[in-house]
Order: structure tokens, then C-alpha cells, then sequence
């Protein structure tokens, strides 16, 4: 599989993986850019002091969740981190109850008690956003360990990143998944900086995709800025679990162009770098090209699937806004499950 060291036009992109039909791949297009305007609309409403907590947002790294997504069927399961808002929706969470739970409203997913890092879907198989680091891991490990148990043919896409692929108890998961052959898609998003330090710099082996080898487990590196990349290395993994082989690892090579998080100033890589990034490898510029390059489309189409995505954002931030807080009585619920 491909680095993200080059940039990807159109021409590389045919030659890297198939092309799908014009209207997949402007969903495709639709999916990421959703996901960009809500991320963008987050840090606005941040910044006005109407979500509070942490936040970290998935700007740049867009084409990593939407490509796999894409290769999901009903009842595959999702988990992963505190960078959680892409996936919501690449899972088809509806935007106006994720950023309702941003800013702690009763109209959110998790009623408000959750916010950015703790949302769930059980319609969706959303198995939420983790707040510490790795702990996703053993539980992702856990729902392909019940879908094997319960022959359903499903998969777990269970999402971590480089810096979480140093944990213990990640080593502990890949073990379990290799012995008992479980159908889980381990999914590292190696944006290259984990909270601030380089993968260089606190990784022995900077590979991340070969971690699995001394359990036996199948690892790929991909281009995790290019959305055909990702669904084609995607389709790999799930025909491999799906037939029983057991765990796979997807190392997404992707980035980042804010910082760890909302409080984060991200002075230990440069302006130039960050935007170099952007202007030779963003996922969206990418898919647009390809969907202009190939006629598939014309930008007068593309400005009515962005003019659509804003008005959904909108309604979002506005629904955020005007759903009343939580009752204090909501404190006591949802401790445990009623019988």
C-alpha cells in the first residue's frame, strides 16, 4: 500500500485503485466534506465557549473512517477513540444529536452527560468514543470476540492511533484476536504526532503496521489521505476477516492540520509542514479532482453538494444551541441498565 508522501492526482489515483461509479464517488466526496464543516463548525462553537471539556478534532484525516465505512455492511461495529466525531457520522449518527452532545444538551446522543469523547449508537453499532488511551482496543477485541461467539459474519473496526499503538494492552488484544482468529479490523491512524511527539521519536519501530507480526497477525501500510486507497485496502481486510482468517491491521498513514486537541497550540511541527500537507494531500481536494478530472461531475454540482452539507451544519449547530440542558435529575439515570 501506498505512503502519504506524494501528492495524489487524479492520474495516480486511477492507477492506485479502481474508480468506483460517479455517484459513489461523490458520496464519497459529500461524506468527507460533512464531516469537514462539522469539525470546522465544532471549533467555532468552542471558540464562542458553548462546548467546554475537551475536544479534538478529525480535520485532515477524513478519508481514513468514510473509506472503510464504505466497506462496512449492517451490524459491523465501529469503536474507537477521543477523535470520535467522524465516525458518528460516518456511521450515519444523525449531526444535530452529536453536536447537541457537544454542548451538553438533552438533544445529544448521550443526553449531554457524554460530550465530545463518550457517545454511543447502539442503532448505528457506534460503540463509542474512549476517553483513555487505547482502552478501545481490548473492547473492540471484546465485540469481535462476540460476533465470532455468535457466527453473525460481522466485523469490528476497531480505530486507535500511533500513539496508542505503544500500550500494553493493545499487545494483550492482538494476541487474544490472532489465537481465537476474530474478526477485527485494527485500524491505526498514524497522524505522525500522537499528543505531540512525533512517532519517531517514541516508537523503537516506526512500522506500525508490522506490530502484529510476532503474534502471526497481517498487517498493510495505506495512503490514509486518499479515499480510494483506504476502500480498496478496506475491501482486503473485510474479505479477510469475513472469511475467517482472523485480526488484520490497516496502518492509515494520515494527519492531522489542527493539534491534539482544541487546547492544543501544536508548536512542535511547522506552519510549512502543516501546510504543505494540506495543499498536496487533503483527502477532499483529492476526491474532487478525480470526480472533475474524470467528468464524473462538474463544479457547479459540487457547489449544490457543498451548499447542502453547510445547511445540515447549520441546522446542527443551531439544534445544539436551542435543546435545553439536562435536568439535574439526569444525573441519577443511566448508571446502570434497568432490568
Amino acid at each position: 500500500m501506498a505512503k502519504a508522501g506524494k501528492a495524489v492526482d487524479a492520474t495516480a489515483a486511477k492507477k492506485a485503485a479502481k474508480l468506483p461509479q460517479a455517484d459513489e464517488m461523490l458520496g464519497y466526496y459529500r461524506d468527507m466534506l460533512l464531516i469537514r464543516r462539522f469539525e470546522e463548525k465544532a471549533g467555532q462553537l468552542y471558540g464562542m465557549g458553548l462546548i467546554g471539556g475537551f475536544c479534538h478534532l478529525y480535520i485532515g484525516q477524513e478519508a481514513v473512517v468514510v473509506g472503510l465505512q464504505a466497506c462496512a455492511k449492517l451490524g459491523d461495529a465501529v469503536i474507537t477513540s477521543y477523535r470520535d466525531h467522524g465516525h458518528m457520522l460516518a456511521t450515519g449518527m444523525d449531526p444535530k444529536g452529536v453536536m447537541a452532545e457537544l454542548t451538553g444538551r438533552i438533544g445529544g446522543y448521550s443526553k449531554g452527560k457524554g460530550g465530545s469523547m463518550h457517545m454511543f449508537s447502539r442503532e448505528k453499532h457506534f460503540y463509542g468514543g474512549h476517553g483513555i488511551v487505547g482502552a478501545q482496543v481490548p473492547l473492540g477485541t471484546g465485540l469481535a470476540f462476540s460476533q465470532k461467539y455468535k457466527k453473525t459474519d460481522n466485523v469490528t473496526f476497531c480505530y486507535f492511533g500511533d500513539g496508542s499503538a505503544n500500550q500494553g494492552q493493545v499487545y494483550e488484544s492482538f494476541n487474544m484476536a490472532e489465537l481465537w482468529k476474530l474478526p477485527v479490523i485494527y485500524v491505526i491512524e498514524n497522524n505522525q504526532y500522537a499528543m505531540g511527539t512525533s512517532v519517531s521519536r517514541s516508537s523503537a519501530q516506526p512500522a506500525l503496521y508490522k506490530r502484529g507480526e510476532s503474534f502471526g497477525i497481517t498487517g498493510r501500510q495505506v495512503d490514509g489521505m486518499s479515499v480510494l486507497a483506504v476502500k480498496e485496502a478496506g475491501e482486503e481486510a473485510v474479505a479477510w476477516c469475513r472469511a475467517g482468517k482472523g485480526p488484520i491491521i490497516l496502518e492509515m498513514m494520515t494527519y492531522r492540520y489542527r493539534g491534539h486537541s482544541m487546547s492544543d497550540p501544536a508548536k512542535y511541527r511547522s506552519k510549512d509542514e502543516v501546510n504543505k500537507m494540506r495543499s498536496e494531500h487533503d483527502p477532499i481536494d483529492q476526491a474532487r479532482n478525480v470526480l472533475l478530472t474524470s467528468k464524473m461531475t462538474d463544479e457547479d454540482a459540487l457547489k449544490a453538494v457543498d451548499k447542502e452539507v453547510k445547511d445540515i451544519i447549520q441546522k446542527a449547530a443551531d439544534f445544539a444551541q436551542e435543546s435545553p440542558e439536562p435536568d439535574p435529575s439526569e444525573l441519577w439515570t443511566d448508571v446502570y441498565v434497568e432490568a
